[in-house]
């Protein structure tokens, strides 16, 4: 993945499958909790959330909420929402984005879809890789827990 190019590259047996454009945060690239950055360097997908729940479902705390992000006020809309499906990252590397005050994981920081995929390509979230809510869908079928995940800027 990389941070500024707004791209993730899939591979699969070493050999690029696919490549998405993406969203990440509005600040810099950061591993260190609160900053909102996206965090660098090699992670793997902790947990793979959502299987089965249709495109733009909305989800809160990691538990779909039963309604599309269309259904929702402009209001509720306004912010980044959590859709379609999470694959939750876990940093593989101590003291850089695994541990302390650099957790990935802890961090609550996850590959997901969004309401605002009119925007996919522009720097947008608090910290989270923003995909397509079909896009990461396709992905989501694609990838186990396990699969690593490589970010750089």
């Amino acid at each position: 993945m990389r941070i500024g190019a707004a791209t993730l590259q899939f591979y699969r047996s070493g050999v690029l499958a696919k490549s998405y454009f993406i969203s990440t945060s509005k600040r810099p690239p950061s591993n260190v909790k609160n900053s909102l950055g996206t965090p660098q360097g090699l992670h793997q997908i902790a947990e793979r959330i959502g299987a089965g729940q249709p495109p733009g479902m909305v989800f809160t705390s990691r538990v779909p909420t039963g309604r599309h992000f269309s259904e929702l006020s402009d209001a509720d809309t306004a912010p980044n929402l959590i859709t379609s499906r999470i694959l939750w990252l876990r940093g593989l590397e101590p003291g850089v984005n695994c541990g302390g005050d650099v957790d990935t994981y802890e961090r609550y920081v996850y590959i997901h879809g969004t309401n605002h995929e009119d925007r996919i390509g522009e720097p947008l979230s608090a910290g989270c890789v923003l995909m397509r809510n079909l896009d990461i869908i396709e992905l989501y079928e694609q990838v186990r827990a396990g699969d690593q995940v490589l970010i750089v800027d």
